[in-house]
């Protein structure tokens, strides 16, 4: 069900790295374009990752006898958004820290969480996500690729479609069925920990409008699975997917994707005293209100609740605000004329606008997330 969310704040002590984390981040994007940092979300350097883990600023959820901080969401929340305001490249650690290393930690074996935590937290391993599948779309409860029980472990059959740096990464948390058919929708489904150098496994990259190829199709034949990379209990994947996916839609990064392009357009128009662009008050009082969310559901979360619902909310809000901005900054450089922008801000602006319409479609697509909160407000 769809609960109130009260306003909340973030604690002192983790406002308190903010400027650290803002000092640390401009500096290591000084030398940047904006179309650059405008792929934040994207840019993979394994480098920064390692220097944010010796900063203590990765396993922020993570308890310290596996190498975490035991810091918290909010935590986090703020290095999130400093980060991404500066363009950082995020995307080594990203998926590994948002969300693969809080599920292991959830849901492993204690075998799993000495094995694999220490690595998330050190910026040393990372982590893909096995969800997607072709003609599936949003609707997981349909996977087809399928793990087999055999002496000692599973076989793993099937395909994996638009995951996020495969090639670059070193293991997978997939979605698979384990027991009865796709009809039988939640029932049957297991998650795994995948070692992706296993015997079988092959990876196509899928480079899209943007030119950029951290898409890829992951494709299983007759993969082994140990017993020990089950995660938790056979049949108990949904459960698990649904915390996972409301740490993944619920965080500050589902609203700041285009975050680099609005900073460069007010920086540029703080520089032209004539220009009067409609539609700046009412984004900045829209992205507020958004935030406000963001920093509510982070206090469910942080209270070791798992908001599926309020996340969904948040992320479709969110999507729909920044998949808004590129075309509202865009009308607005083209509204006079006889004010040529310059060539960095339009780049940004270009690169923004053809990987926007992905916003809605990552972490679940508009459509899904409309009927979970249709189903939490008792719509349906």
């Amino acid at each position: 069900m769809l609960h109130e969310l009260p306003l909340s704040a973030i604690p002192a002590g983790d406002e308190a790295v903010r400027a650290e984390v803002r000092a640390f981040a401009l500096a290591e994007t000084a030398g940047m374009t904006p179309a650059q940092k405008a792929r934040s979300w994207m840019g993979f350097s394994a480098d920064f990752s390692r220097k944010m883990a010796e900063r203590g600023w990765l396993g922020l959820s993570i308890r310290k006898e596996y190498g975490g901080q035991e810091a918290g969401f909010f935590r986090r929340f703020v290095i999130v958004e400093e980060l991404l305001a500066a363009g950082a490249p995020v995307s080594a650690h990203w998926i590994a820290d948002r969300q693969s290393g809080p599920l292991i930690q959830r849901f492993g074996s204690e075998e799993q969480k000495q094995r694999y935590l220490p690595g998330i937290c050190a910026g040393q391993s990372f982590f893909c996500i096995g969800m997607s599948e072709p003609n599936s779309g949003s609707d997981l409860a349909s996977v087809r690729s399928r793990a087999e029980k055999v002496d000692g472990g599973w076989k793993l059959n099937g395909q994996k479609i638009w995951t996020t740096n495969a090639p670059r990464s070193h293991y997978m948390i997939a979605l698979v069925r384990t027991s009865g058919k796709a009809e039988d929708r939640h029932k049957g489904l297991s998650q795994f920990v995948i070692d992706l150098k296993s015997p079988g496994i092959s990876v196509r990259e899928i480079r899209d409008l943007a030119g950029d190829a951290h898409f890829s199709e992951v494709f299983f034949e007759d993969v082994f699975l140990p017993d020990d990379t089950l995660i938790g209990d056979e049949g108990s994947g949904w459960a698990q997917v649904t915390a996972e996916l409301a740490f993944e839609r619920s965080g500050p990064e589902r609203i700041l994707s285009s975050i680099v392009l609005l900073q460069g357009w007010l920086d540029w128009l703080r520089g032209q005293p004539a220009a009067n662009p409609a539609g700046v008050g009412r984004m900045m009082a829209h992205l507020a209100v958004l935030r406000e969310l963001t920093v509510a559901v982070t206090a469910r979360l942080a209270a070791g609740e798992s908001p599926a619902v309020e996340a969904a909310l948040v992320k479709d809000l969110g999507t729909t605000f920044e998949q808004e901005l590129p075309s509202q900054v865009l009308d607005a450089l083209a509204a006079d004329p006889a004010v040529e922008p310059p060539a960095d801000l339009l780049a940004a602006a270009a690169y923004v606008a053809q990987v926007s319409p992905s916003y809605s479609l990552r972490g679940g697509t508009r459509e899904i997330l409309r009927g979970m909160i249709a189903r939490g407000l008792g719509l349906r």
